[in-house]
């Protein structure tokens, strides 16, 4: 059984406080869009609205993802529950796809149909909206990239398809607002650009969280940083094999690790015991590492 890594609790903790803000701010601004939006007679603003309520449950899903993932490894999950994580990351993303269509389908059909001019007002409530979700957006995907975690940066990204959906409806309420009669319907096309958007991040998240369910190489610099770290270790002469995967917010590492042929066995062992304390005493989030020792080459 793994030994748990003392670095990783305060990433799950960070990680689920973050989710947190992201909650809480998406229930305040999915109220005033869709309440905004009715009164100001804007689709575009009722549809980002919508697509609000949409957050909250995704970052309900993701909260419940990082807290999964944090529970220790059991005789049924010897490799622990990370990837809820990455399950979680995959809802997010198929909840921004769905969202995406949506609104594309609802815009089509509001083009279709003759409205009434938005209100001036919605343009200062899409102007507030957009500089917070930005700001939402680069703190989730800080702290995502920081902690190695999936989940948070799909939830990063929803945030910034929302920001783009305002801007978008901005754009056409605008238009609308300058155009007078004949431009009515400016702010659904708007809606409808910012759904194409919304579907291609939905999609390319989707790949993302596959690609880690799919134990997915890790990127070549994650990998030369564990070749370099356990190379400095005194008495390894080699690394040969460097098998790396993601679960949750942690990597498990299988190295293969060369040292003199003529070492005794309790030198060789103590050896890959350096190794292994090293690795994880790292800032890459190493959960476990398996080490095996060979005899160098050139013994």
């Amino acid at each position: 059984m793994a030994s748990p890594n003392p670095k990783t609790q305060s990433r799950f903790d960070r990680g689920v406080s973050t989710v947190l803000v992201g909650l809480s701010s998406n229930v305040i601004l999915a109220a005033i869009k869709i309440i905004t939006g009715i009164i100001g007679n804007s689709y575009a603003l009722l549809a980002d609205g919508i697509e609000s309520t949409l957050d909250i449950f995704s970052s309900m899903v993701v909260l419940g993802g990082i807290k999964i993932s944090s529970l220790p490894a059991d005789e049924n999950h010897p490799y622990g529950h990370g990837k809820a994580e990455s399950l979680a990351a995959m809802s997010v993303s198929l909840i921004l796809l769905m969202a995406g269509i949506g609104i594309a389908v609802k815009s089509v059909l509001e083009i279709m149909q003759p409205h009434h001019t938005p209100a001036f007002f919605t343009l200062i409530v899409l102007v507030a909206v957009i500089v917070f979700k930005e700001i939402l957006f680069r703190f989730l995907y800080y702290v995502g990239k920081s902690v190695n975690s999936l989940s948070l940066t799909a939830e990063a990204w929803h945030h910034r398809s929302d920001a783009l959906t305002s801007a978008a409806a901005f754009i056409g309420i605008s238009i609308a607002i300058v155009g007078g009669k004949g431009y009515e319907s400016a702010d659904d096309w708007a809606a409808l650009a910012a759904s194409g958007i919304i579907i291609f991040n939905g999609m390319n998240m989707i790949k993302h969280a596959v690609q880690e369910i799919m134990d997915y190489a890790p990127n070549p610099e994650t990998e030369e940083s564990i070749r370099s770290i356990a190379g400095r270790v005194a008495g390894v002469a080699a690394i040969e094999k460097c098998r790396v995967r993601k679960s949750g917010l942690n990597l498990f590492v299988d190295i293969h690790v060369e040292v003199n042929g003529d070492m005794q066995v309790y030198k060789a062992h103590d050896i890959g015991h350096e190794v292994k304390n090293a690795l994880m005493a790292s800032s890459l989030g190493i959960a476990d590492v398996l080490v095996h020792i060979e005899p160098a080459r050139h013994s």
